[in-house]
């Protein structure tokens, strides 16, 4: 048996719901999560929540949402920094996969967004996932197909068509940098 099982505690749901601050628990092991975030990050986020409500107005089942928990598993809750749900959750959490999920991309992030949440969202089948680079002005918008995520745009100033649940959007990336 690895040490780490033999020694270092695996935590579940009911666990990390007792614990104070920002916390991620990724397969039973807890990641602190990176101080409030600066300017730039909230003024993307902003951003982009605003075009996602404004697009999905005329959607009645679905509806973009900041920075709310999704429990992935007994031992897995990640908390997106943008997600667009098409069915109404079960409690006040997120327990299914969302359509869309936009993670914006920081230096402190880069490695759990690019490498870990990209794993598990494409496992659970999270239909669309954006990298989001401020610094860079630039977004990486990958689609599942057949159960793995293909880069399907470089985007900067591009429009890009999402087709969700009953609904489809147009996502203008342009807005995002000014």
């Amino acid at each position: 048996m690895p040490l780490r099982h033999k020694y270092i505690p695996h935590y579940t749901v009911e666990d990390y719901m007792r614990w104070e601050g920002d916390w991620e628990l990724i397969e039973g092991t807890p990641i602190a999560m990176s101080p409030s975030a600066g300017f730039l990050h909230q003024k993307v986020s902003s951003l982009i929540h605003w075009q996602l409500m404004e697009r999905l107005k005329n959607c009645n089942k679905c509806l973009a949402l900041y920075e709310i928990d999704w429990i992935v598993s007994e031992d897995t809750v990640v908390r997106p920094d943008i997600i667009v749900i098409c069915q109404e959750p079960e409690g006040e959490y997120i327990t299914k996969a969302p359509e869309i999920i936009f993670e914006i991309v920081s230096r402190q992030t880069a490695q759990k967004d690019e490498r870990i949440k990209y794993e598990i969202y494409e496992r659970e089948g999270v239909r669309y996932y954006i990298l989001v680079y401020p610094e860079l002005k630039v977004s990486k918008v990958f689609r599942l197909k057949d159960h793995r995520y293909v880069k399907i745009k470089d985007a900067i100033r591009d429009r890009v068509e999402f087709q969700i649940g009953e609904c489809s959007i147009e996502f203008d990336f342009s807005l995002l940098w000014g």
